[in-house]
């Protein structure tokens, strides 16, 4: 009997096809804070606060994907600036063997609110280490969001197409 018959390793079926999601890597990808003017200081604290909220994602090879959730928070007091704070958060998930269909719901509802919770302890930080008071960011349904979003640019295709 000869040695050449070898067993080949044994694999679970469907196992390449199991689809895999997972965070690879999480950095601040960008951090900036801005008073100014000094004088926001000299008056009293009565901020009007606008909140900018928005998230991208690039793919980077043919399993993972960049996916970046950006905050920018401009307070006006006395109509006047009083601060400017944007964090970009950013993550690295690797993403495999999902439907083409459901990787816009990852990328847009799924990755995001995993690094939200990174994102408002960043903008919290540096609002505090700017001497304001503390400032948290509520929390975010970011599958309503993304579902409002979907919704919005179909009717507006469709709206662009009626009247084409």
């Amino acid at each position: 009997m000869s040695d050449e018959s070898q067993v080949a390793p044994t694999e679970t079926p469907g196992a390449e096809t199991q689809p895999q999601l997972a965070l690879e890597r999480i950095y601040l990808k960008d951090l900036s804070f801005e008073v100014p003017s000094a004088k926001v200081f000299t008056s009293e604290w009565q901020p009007e606060l606008n909140i900018n909220l928005s998230s991208n994602a690039e793919q980077l090879d043919p399993s993972h994907f960049e996916v970046v959730l950006s905050v920018t928070l401009t307070a006006n007091n006395g109509g006047s600036p009083a601060y400017i704070a944007e964090v970009k958060q950013a993550g690295i998930f690797l993403i495999e063997n999902v439907a083409q269909e459901q990787l816009p719901q990852l990328l847009g509802a799924y990755c995001p609110n995993i690094l939200f919770p990174f994102v408002r302890e960043a903008l919290s930080d540096i609002i505090t280490k700017g001497s304001f008071p503390q400032f948290l960011l509520a929390p975010i349904n970011f599958d309503a969001a993304f579902a409002e979003n979907v919704e919005r640019l179909q009717q507006e295709s469709a709206a662009a197409t009626g009247h084409a």
